[in-house]
């Protein structure tokens, strides 16, 4: 469940980040109807039923309890439920995602579906999962090794009980991985770290110990059988995409009395023809079970075919379709104040004034969906000679431009770091959103703004929508967001291969 019980902890700055989660959405929904919520430090019955159906406390005796994890926010708490149990006519579903009894409620019901069955490796924040469960596919297990992802994985995938999202190492998991899988899959996806193309040349170059991962994923394949996988990786991949294909088809897996084997295809494909605000190439590998190729009279290039055919039909959008309708910021100019929240340089949620689906790329990316908040919408820290140089670069402009000679920090190395500054066109797809967003965002300056892209912007040009909230400290949302597959991309995938399931 999202909540543990405030007496049981086993992460405390888990347990109060959402609090202060709950408590905000309370207040944003009240601020954006005008109403200001009461101080309302005493505990009514009901305001202790909701808080056992969050899952915060058991009994009313554990008030105490809760009163010291939370410290001096416990009355705002408080006051917030108070509020929430009074205006429930307000808040509709907004609040479900944190309360364990209503997400109960949101998996029993998910557990009878006949939707498609996937599991998602090296999840990450869920990027993947989210595309597959917008085209009506079931997660029925999810796993990552980074803490914050896992978190953030939870908490957007309500559908999900949150010990079947499991942060631990494929390595340790996969010989057991019946003990978390105990139902025929459909689908595996993932995206399994690869560090080591250098050395195309050499053979067998994909057995280098870094991409030792690679060779858990596809053991987890054949422990699952799946119908399809689907792997994602980065264009480096293709120097040994022959020894890939290789390993798929050497596959033989015993089950049922029958024997299992895979055929295999790949292609580069970029997110901008999938209607991704962003030119973003994936290697994405296709592999289909033979008594699903037989029976279907599908291949992994049928497959391939169809998706691109589909993509012909699909607009293209620039940078400005993602950073519109969303409130200009101010970047901080003093060091330290990336995590507090601020009327002018933004705040992790806050109200939401303009149209969700102002445009046809947000209409897109929210799926039609009016969103009262926004999330992760906070500028991040800007020194004097960083301020200096974003103002100075127009669009398309980079730390080779004399009009910042003067300024320029590392001109010495501009060899090295001409794409250290660069100020993003507006009118072209944004360049790709990348993990390394967390140590900086000088290649990354908003085109109008004096600062660079906010996390949000950035998981809208990943096509998130704008209720997918990232959890954890500030840098590491754009570490999540930046190692996402956009979610449009894996949705249209997805809707194709459903056509065979």
């Amino acid at each position: 469940m999202i909540f543990e019980n405030a007496t049981r902890l086993t992460s405390k700055e888990e347990f109060v980040e959402k609090i202060l989660i709950y408590i905000r959405l309370v207040e944003v929904i009240a601020e954006r109807d005008k109403i200001i919520i009461p101080q309302t430090p005493t505990t009514s019955k009901e305001v202790v039923k909701e808080l056992q159906d969050m899952g915060v406390i058991e009994e009313e005796t554990e008030l105490t309890d809760l009163k010291r994890v939370v410290g001096n926010e416990y009355t705002r708490f408080i006051s917030s439920v108070a509020f929430y149990i009074t205006h429930k006519q307000l808040y509709g579903d907004y609040l479900d995602r944190l309360n364990n009894k209503k997400r109960k409620e949101i998996q029993a019901k998910e557990a009878k579906s006949k939707n498609p069955k996937m599991v998602d490796f090296f999840a990450g924040a869920g990027g993947l999962s989210c595309g597959f469960v917008q085209a009506g596919f079931r997660v029925c297990f999810a796993n990552d090794f980074e803490d914050v992802c896992v978190r953030t994985f939870r908490f957007n995938h309500p559908e999900l009980p949150s010990k079947n999202v499991l942060k631990e190492d494929i390595r340790k998991i996969v010989d057991n991985i019946e003990d978390f899988v105990d139902e025929d899959v459909d689908i595996v996806v993932g995206g399994p770290p690869c560090q080591s193309f250098s050395s195309a040349n050499q053979r067998r170059i994909i057995d280098d110990p870094r991409n030792e991962l690679y060779k858990y994923y596809i053991e987890a394949i054949k422990k699952l059988c799946p119908k399809f996988v689907v792997m994602e990786n980065v264009k480096g991949m293709l120097s040994v995409a022959s020894q890939v294909v290789e390993d798929y088809k050497s596959i033989r897996i015993e089950k049922n009395g029958k024997e299992y084997s895979y055929d295999v295809s790949y292609r580069l494909l970029n997110s901008v023809n999938f209607g991704v605000a962003q030119s973003r190439e994936r290697l994405i590998y296709l592999a289909i079970r033979n008594d699903v190729i037989d029976s279907k009279r599908i291949t992994p290039e049928i497959l391939f075919q169809k998706i691109e055919k589909a993509c012909e039909k699909n607009p293209h959008y620039n940078l400005q379709a993602a950073l519109e309708y969303i409130k200009p910021l101010d970047a901080p100019r003093i060091k330290g104040l990336t995590e507090v929240d601020d009327e002018k340089t933004g705040m992790k949620i806050d109200v939401n004034t303009y149209d969700s689906c102002g445009n046809p790329y947000l209409a897109s990316i929210n799926a039609g969906r009016e969103i009262p908040y926004v999330f992760n919408h906070k500028a991040r820290y800007c020194s004097d000679v960083n301020y200096e140089i974003f103002k100075r670069l127009g669009q398309g402009e980079d730390a080779t431009n004399p009009k910042i000679a003067d300024i320029m920090p590392y001109a010495r190395r501009n060899g090295i770091f001409k794409d250290k500054y660069f100020k993003l066109y507006a009118d072209r797809p944004c360049r790709t959103i990348t993990a390394h967003l967390k140590m900086d965002c000088l290649s990354h300056i908003h085109p109008f703004q004096i600062r660079s892209i906010t996390p949000r912007e950035a998981a809208r040009v990943q096509s998130f929508p704008d209720d997918y909230l990232f959890l954890g400290a500030y840098l590491k949302t754009y570490m999540q967001i930046g190692n996402a597959v956009p979610v449009l991309m894996a949705k249209q995938i997805a809707n194709i291969i459903k056509k065979y399931l």
